[in-house]
């Protein structure tokens, strides 16, 4: 059985995919291990962008501040050339935001809400109580 980080993982990517389908975006993912975790087409201006997934922390000792560790697996930051963007994963909820190279993305709920892009995984189905 997978390691229980490769399936939070797992699923939070499943969880930006959905959000990223919902709002029209096309998703693709990689055949072999790369620095990003998915690849997604944007509607409007039709350009690709790679998208490294994950988890956000809950900092209550910091006025539950919203946290994204943004580090590879040899603790150097996501650059660039890594990734456009990070998109971190909360329960449910997803926010993206363009990578800049920070090993650490503090946000607290009023100033994600500014600075970071949060995406719904909800379809209009879902929200009116309707069974696809």
């Amino acid at each position: 059985m997978a390691h229980e980080t490769t399936i939070k993982g797992g699923c939070s990517e499943l969880r930006v995919a959905l959000a990223l389908l919902n709002l029209g975006w096309e998703v693709a993912n990689s055949f072999i291990p790369e620095v990003y975790d998915l690849v997604a087409r944007d509607p409007i201006n039709k350009q690709w962008y790679t998208i490294q997934v994950k988890t956000i922390r809950v900092r209550h000792d910091r006025d539950d501040a919203l946290v994204v560790q943004a580090k590879k697996g040899n603790g150097e930051a996501y650059t660039k050339d890594d990734c456009d963007y990070i998109a971190g994963v909360e329960g449910d909820r997803v926010f993206m935001f363009e990578c800049a190279g920070q090993r650490e993305y503090w946000a607290t709920e009023t100033s994600a809400s500014q600075r970071w892009i949060e995406l719904t995984a909800v379809t209009n189905n879902e929200e009116n109580g309707e069974d696809e």
